[in-house]
């Protein structure tokens, strides 16, 4: 069951965020931030080995940008979030009801028809309840089936003073008040006493979706380098989150 208080704050930031231009406000809108999302909903994909005939449900798919990017797999989707109005944007996507199928639900309280071949989604594990969605999740993965995430790193400092420095909240208002971030490590442990197996969670994204757009070729050669570079890739702004249920 979800916690009251931590719905309450979650829709209500929603519904601030949904009166705005979504995307803009989480940085996807800017030719930076589209060239992340589309490496992001690659990485996602590829490690959900999603395509046809492939059943995935997404948690928290917002205003379904990645669900589109997803899609184009040729999978079938359960795509579930907590807000109407952010679905409401999702829903305007012509994206067809027979493959997509969109439920305003907090993910804790969805009685989803699974089991499904993939679990997935793009910053959402840092808003809920991770001990508590972690085993829900792994109870609707069949055996052998996969989970597939990208979520913020707590250990990068944009994000660290996002999350930790509350009195900064005035600048960083798009984050909503329970949301956190991960340390890789102690994610991959919890992941592991949960049940899962082949765990892989790296560090990446070194692109700001506030890079002008003559650097961006500059700053991606630059960020795959840092990925690739021990200690430092620590820092990235990301965490590619993937495993399998035992099978």
């Amino acid at each position: 069951m979800a916690d009251s208080r931590r719905t309450a704050q979650e829709l209500a930031h929603s519904r601030m965020l949904a009166r705005g231009d979504t995307e803009d406000i989480w940085g996807w809108g800017t030719p930076a931030g589209q060239l992340r999302a589309r490496r992001r909903a690659a990485l996602i994909s590829a490690g959900a080995r999603l395509g046809p005939g492939v059943k995935a449900l997404e948690i928290g798919c917002g205003t379904g940008l990645f669900t589109e990017m997803f899609a184009a797999t040729g999978a079938r989707l359960v795509a579930v979030d907590l807000s109407r109005e952010l679905l409401e944007k999702a829903r305007a996507r012509p994206l067809p009801p027979a493959q997509v199928q969109f439920l305003a639900k907090p993910f804790e309280e969805c009685e989803i028809d699974g089991p499904f071949d993939a679990v997935i989604g793009s910053s959402i594990l840092h808003h809920l309840d991770v001990g508590a969605a972690l085993p829900k999740i792994f109870s609707l993965l069949k055996p052998g089936g996969r989970i597939s995430f990208a979520e913020p790193n707590m250990l990068n400092p944009q994000v660290f003073m996002e999350r930790k420095f509350t009195f900064l909240r005035r600048w960083f208002w798009y984050v909503s008040p329970d949301e956190t971030a991960f340390v890789r490590w102690r994610l991959a442990s919890l992941l592991a006493q949960t049940g899962f197996v082949d765990i892989a969670i790296t560090p990446f994204d070194w692109l700001h979706p506030g890079t002008p757009p003559p650097l961006i070729p500059f700053v991606s050669q630059l960020g795959r380098l840092l990925e690739a570079a021990p200690g430092l890739r620590e820092l990235a702004g990301s965490l590619y989150i993937c495993g399998c249920h035992p099978g």
